[in-house]
């Protein structure tokens, strides 16, 4: 009997995989979970339990919340990635540590085939049939729901007939859930207008009242909330966004353009991902030059375009990671934050590598650093070549 890894959420979609594999395709399915973060140790058994329930022949659990921060997040939180200036790249940066981590249970396990229930409108089918084309090429790709073009209620239905039992209400919903962020797809993001209804965001408003939180950051990366320090960046951000999540920050609709072509809506809640992503970037802004933060602009830019686009192997992505790690030795300090229902405020930075230091001169008042004069100078200096080409143009239009 042919084997065939199974890339499995619990969800609605590789659900239906399981059972169209096992039972119509006669395949021996070896199911893979790899945990980016957002599950507890109780839901990844009971996916496990829904995997074996489906027809599995093994499931396996693979914990890679660590390496998708040191591999993917961390240089996002250096660029201050936000696809279009909106989304953190919630699901599609951990699509790439997912896809890197189902190739290599492939080759261990041996499989004939790889299957994964993308369907055939959105950037996840590129990214897995990308990272799996590179890493183990031969590997049979098999693609259900997107070969058999089929709907949510099509899936529903098969699913029912072989008597599986499952919450189908709640199924009306696409969940993602990982460490940076939640994506949440339905018939309200299908079309250009219309927003999620307050039952279809997994965290619920919780906290009415402001309250006020400290983040400590050493060379770029979150390692204190409050005065709480932690060993590894991921257990500040689980920290925080057990914190921030009560208060429902973070959500919004993302719409941008696909790999394929066309454009996309999907909604998401990123609570920690956003005040991280918002209080690093402050913190930059004090203590880097303007010319850094200009190149890190631009390279953040397309480092995240090309993340999106599921290109993490493309070595010009090794390159631009060295640069965002250099940009961030100064970048260690302390970020004040208030965060209130829907919504925070960065309220100020405290850094030793501040350059908004009073003894330079105070914007706005007279400076130590330089004279009247020395400023007259200068503007004159400045501004000279433009001043040359105005009179030049000037007289030869005369």
């Amino acid at each position: 009997m042919k084997k065939v890894v199974l890339g499995f959420s619990g969800g609605l979609d590789t659900s239906y995989c399981v059972k169209y594999l096992s039972e119509e395709k006669g395949y021996e399915v070896h199911s893979v979970i790899v945990n980016t973060g957002g599950f507890t140790a109780e839901e990844l058994q009971e996916i496990e339990k829904r995997a074996y329930s489906l027809g599995v022949k093994s499931h396996k659990t693979v914990d890679a919340v660590r390496s998708y921060y040191d591999k993917v997040i961390r240089y996002l939180i250096f660029g201050n990635v936000l696809k279009n200036n909106t989304y953190p790249l919630s699901v599609s940066a951990e699509r790439m540590s997912q896809a890197l981590a189902i190739a290599e249970y492939v080759k261990e396990v041996g499989a004939d085939a790889v299957a994964h229930g993308s369907t055939g409108a959105g950037n996840d089918q590129v990214r897995f049939d990308m990272i799996f084309h590179i890493m183990i090429p031969g590997v049979e790709i098999i693609t259900p729901i997107r070969d058999l073009k089929l709907s949510r209620e099509e899936e529903i239905s098969y699913l029912k007939s072989k008597g599986v039992q499952m919450n189908f209400d709640k199924a009306m919903y696409s969940i993602n859930k990982g460490i940076w962020g939640t994506s949440v797809g339905g018939k309200e993001t299908l079309t250009s207008h219309g927003m999620l209804p307050e039952e279809a965001w997994p965290t619920q408003l919780t906290k009415q009242q402001p309250e006020q939180v400290t983040l400590t950051f050493e060379k770029g990366e979150l390692l204190g909330v409050n005065d709480k320090k932690f060993s590894h960046p991921t257990e500040a951000i689980i920290y925080l966004q057990g914190i921030a999540g009560a208060f429902a920050i973070g959500r919004d609709i993302h719409v941008g353009d696909t790999i394929i072509g066309i454009k996309g809506r999907v909604g998401f809640e990123a609570a920690a991902p956003m005040v991280i992503l918002k209080a690093h970037h402050a913190l930059e802004k004090h203590v880097l030059t303007k010319w850094q933060l200009s190149w890190k602009d631009q390279l953040a830019q397309f480092y995240g375009n090309w993340m999106h686009e599921g290109q993490i192997l493309d070595p010009v992505m090794r390159d631009i990671e060295a640069f965002l790690q250099h940009s961030q030795q100064q970048v260690s300090g302390k970020v004040f934050v208030t965060l209130m229902p829907y919504r925070f405020q960065v309220t100020g930075i405290e850094s030793a590598y501040d350059l908004m230091s009073s003894k330079f001169g105070k914007y706005g008042e007279m400076n130590s650093g330089w004279s009247g004069e020395d400023v007259r100078g200068f503007s004159k200096i400045f501004g000279n070549q433009t001043m040359i080409w105005h009179q030049v143009n000037e007289d030869n239009n005369k």
